[in-house]
């Protein structure tokens, strides 16, 4: 799977795109791939004395990799395809069967992330509800797949890091949160200065 992603990434080494209006002209040189949410712990892993889960929450999937002696286990990693936009999809779904009125989404993203709104209390006691419920669902995936909610360290990241931190039922020591929405960008970059150093010091 690696290698084959590694090969569509590589089909088209000249790419062009537009940013801001902004014309890039880009070459691929070569093509590094990295478990899913890997990036986003790169610089804590040194740190990581324990067997230690990560749960990247997004838009649409849930990742969980396991980081063993501070490197990731590739074999256990699993992707869920039920993120956010799942979850948003669910509350309008009981706004419409219970209301007959959908929430702007972002409006439930305002939610998620600071856990109160002054919109009417009917809609938002069906949000917090199923916010809840989505929360509840993640924690019984990870018990799913074996790990303990109470003695395994899980660090939740990713942008539904904060809806964990928010609606979760699990205040326990072993759990935390990365909030920084940005940590997968800057642990990718990282990764790519590291390489570069890399491949600077095999030439």
């Amino acid at each position: 799977e690696k290698n084959d992603f590694i090969k569509y990434l590589t089909k088209n080494k000249r790419v062009s795109f537009k940013y801001e209006n902004e014309p890039y002209y880009i070459e691929m040189d070569d093509v590094a791939v990295f478990p899913q949410c890997y990036a986003a712990v790169v610089d804590k892993i040194p740190t990581m004395a324990k067997k230690t889960l990560i749960v990247d929450i997004g838009s649409w999937t849930i990742d969980i990799m396991p980081v063993i002696n501070k490197s990731p286990d590739e074999s256990k990693c699993v992707t869920i395809p039920k993120g956010l936009i799942t979850c948003m999809r669910s509350i309008n779904e009981q706004c419409v069967r219970q209301l007959n009125g959908e929430v702007d989404e972002s409006e439930i993203q305002n939610i998620m992330r600071y856990g109160r709104s002054d919109i009417d209390d009917e809609y938002f006691a069906i949000i917090k509800a199923e916010i809840e419920d989505f929360v509840d669902k993640v924690y019984n995936s990870i018990r799913e797949f074996g790990y303990n909610l109470k003695t395994t360290p899980i660090v939740f990241v990713g942008g539904g890091a904060v809806v964990m931190k928010n609606f979760g039922s699990h205040d326990a020591k072993n759990i935390s949160y990365n909030l920084d929405v940005k940590a997968n960008a800057r642990g990718y970059e990282q990764l790519a200065t590291m390489g570069l150093k890399s491949t600077k010091r095999l030439s």
